[in-house]
C-alpha cells in the first residue's frame, strides 16, 4: 500500500479532495497533516475519520523535525501540498504569516522530501524512483487581466498581493527543485473555487450567510471584479489527473470557464434563495457596496486547454448548476 502525505487536508479544497481520493484509490493510505488554523475544520472530514486508510496528524509544515519524523514513520512516497494561508484580506493585514507558511513551509516540505527520496541530484533511492511532489497553487500568481485574454501556463508571473506573491514564491521554489535536483514535481494553478466546506469568510459563503441572517451583503467597490469560478469537485478531479499522469516539471492550469463578476454572483445567489428559501421580499434588497480593498485585481480567467488536451480533463459543472448545489449545502449547514 502506498502512503501519501497530504498537507492542509482540513481546509476547503483538501477536505473535498481527501474523501474523493480515498473513494477512488483504495490502495492508498492518506496521512493528513494540518495545523488547524481558523481555516481548518475536522468537521469537514467526519465522513472519513474512521476510514482505516486515513490518518490525521495535527502539526505545522514549518516544523522540520516533525515533517522528517513523519517521513520516517510512514515512508511517504508521494506528497500533495494544499497547506497555505490563502485569504487576500488577511495577507494585507498580516503578510508575515503568509511568507512563513506559503514560502518557508513549502521549502521545508520540498527539502525533506528531496532528502528522503534522493541520494543526490537526479539520483533516486531505491523504491522512490517515481516519487512525486504535487504543489497546489493559484491563478492569482499571474496578476490581473484586462477585459479580454486568459491566463495560460506561459503567462508571466505578476502577483499583486502579499498572498499571491507568497504563492508565486512557493511555485518558484518547487520549480527550482525540479531543475536543480531532478525531483519529480508538478504544479497546478487553479481559478476561484467554490462549493461545500468553504470557510465562512469567503465570498460565496458570506453572501449566503448574510442573506439568510438578514444582514447587508457586502460587495467590494462596484461589484464588477471578475473571477473564473471552478466547482471544487471538478478541481479535485483535475488534481488527481495531474498527480497521476502529469509530466514532471510541468504546470497545469485548472479553470472552470465560468467568468462571473461579483455583483452577478450576489444577484444569482439571491435569486436562487428567493426561489428555494423565500421570505417577504427579495434577498437582493440586502446587497450593499463597501470600500474596495487595496490592490484588488480586476479579472482572472484561466485557459485550461493544456489539461483538457493532454490529460482529458473537463469540468462537469457550470456555475449555475454548481451554485445550486453549493447553496443547498450551506442552507443545511446554517440552518
Amino acid at each position: 500500500m502506498q502512503t501519501i502525505l497530504i498537507t492542509g487536508g482540513a481546509g476547503f479544497i483538501g477536505a473535498n479532495f481527501i474523501p474523493y481520493f480515498l473513494n477512488n484509490n483504495k490502495e492508498y493510505h492518506v496521512v493528513n497533516l494540518d495545523v488547524l488554523t481558523y481555516a481548518g475544520d475536522l468537521q469537514n472530514l467526519k465522513e472519513i475519520e474512521n476510514n482505516a486508510n486515513y490518518t490525521f496528524i495535527e502539526g505545522d509544515i514549518c516544523d522540520r523535525s516533525l515533517v522528517e519524523n513523519l517521513f520516517k514513520k510512514y515512508n511517504f512516497s508521494e506528497v500533495i501540498h494544499f497547506a497555505a494561508e490563502s485569504h487576500v484580506d488577511n495577507s494585507i493585514k498580516n503578510p508575515d504569516a503568509f511568507v512563513r507558511t506559503n514560502v518557508f513551509g513549502t521549502f521545508n516540505l520540498l527539502d525533506v522530501a528531496k532528502n528522503y527520496w534522493m541520494e543526490s541530484p537526479n539520483v533516486f533511492k531505491k523504491n522512490f524512483e517515481n516519487s512525486r511532489f504535487h504543489h497546489i497553487s493559484t491563478d492569482e500568481v499571474y496578476g490581473t487581466l484586462g477585459e479580454i485574454g486568459l491566463f495560460t501556463e506561459e503567462t508571466p508571473y505578476a502577483p499583486n498581493s502579499p498572498y499571491s506573491a507568497s504563492k508565486a514564491s512557493s511555485d518558484f521554489m518547487v520549480r527550482s527543485y525540479f531543475h536543480t535536483y531532478g525531483m519529480h514535481v508538478v504544479t497546478t494553478n487553479c481559478s476561484n473555487n467554490y462549493g461545500p466546506k468553504q470557510h465562512d469568510e469567503k465570498l460565496i459563503p458570506t453572501i449566503i450567510r448574510k442573506a439568510i441572517s438578514g444582514e447587508n451583503i457586502p460587495i467590494y467597490g462596484d461589484g464588477k471584479n471578475i473571477r473564473d469560478w471552478l466547482y471544487v469537485l471538478d478541481h479535485c478531479k483535475g488534481i488527481e489527473l495531474v498527480y497521476k499522469n502529469g509530466k514532471s516539471g510541468e504546470t497545469y492550469n485548472i479553470g472552470g470557464k465560468n467568468e462571473r463578476d461579483n455583483l452577478y454572483i450576489a444577484n444569482k445567489i439571491c435569486e436562487v434563495l428567493d426561489e428555494i428559501h423565500p421570505k417577504e421580499k427579495s434577498y437582493k434588497a440586502q446587497i450593499s457596496f463597501v470600500k474596495d480593498r487595496p490592490g484588488h485585481d480586476f479579472r482572472y480567467a484561466i485557459d485550461a486547454t493544456k489539461l483538457e488536451i493532454e490529460l482529458g480533463w473537463s469540468a462537469a459543472e457550470n456555475f449555475e448548476s454548481g451554485i445550486l448545489k453549493t447553496i443547498q449545502w450551506y442552507l443545511n449547514k446554517y440552518n
